[in-house]
């Protein structure tokens, strides 16, 4: 896929919006679910897919991935997480699923970056791409 971004933990913002980490080679995970790897529920991940200054992001290699992509987590304190991608979708952003948060059910990775259209009077990217991959069993 060609995404390798370190990783820090992010929470919400005031307004109750998930932290996207400023530097574009830098992703988010939201620390209020669960981690990759994690025996149930949504481990998200965010990033941006570009900078201020136009200079690509690492999750700008969202926008290339397929179904059936592989995908690594790697961890600190683990052996790598491993994933495939089951499916990827554009939604506006105030239509994210909350269902992309839940601490419950299946384990999954959601990956999440902005997707066009780009309306700078209006804050910038108006939609997400959320790409979302299941953990592969040995």
């Amino acid at each position: 896929m060609g995404l390798d971004a370190r990783v820090r933990p992010v929470g919400v913002t005031e307004r109750g919006a998930m932290v996207v980490p400023e530097d574009p080679s830098v992703a988010g995970w939201y620390r209020y679910g669960p981690a990759p790897g994690s025996s149930r529920g949504s481990a998200v991940l965010v990033g941006h897919v570009d900078s201020d200054t136009g200079t690509l992001g690492e999750f700008a290699a969202l926008y290339e991935v397929r179904r059936g992509d592989r995908v690594e987590v790697r961890r600190a304190e683990a052996a790598p997480a491993v994933y495939r991608v089951v499916s990827r979708a554009t939604v506006p952003k105030d239509e994210l699923p909350a269902a992309v948060f839940r601490r419950t059910g299946t384990p999954a990775l959601t990956l999440i970056t902005c997707a066009p259209p780009f309306v700078p009077e209006r804050g910038g990217y108006l939609a997400n791409l959320v790409v979302t991959a299941e953990p592969v069993r040995d």
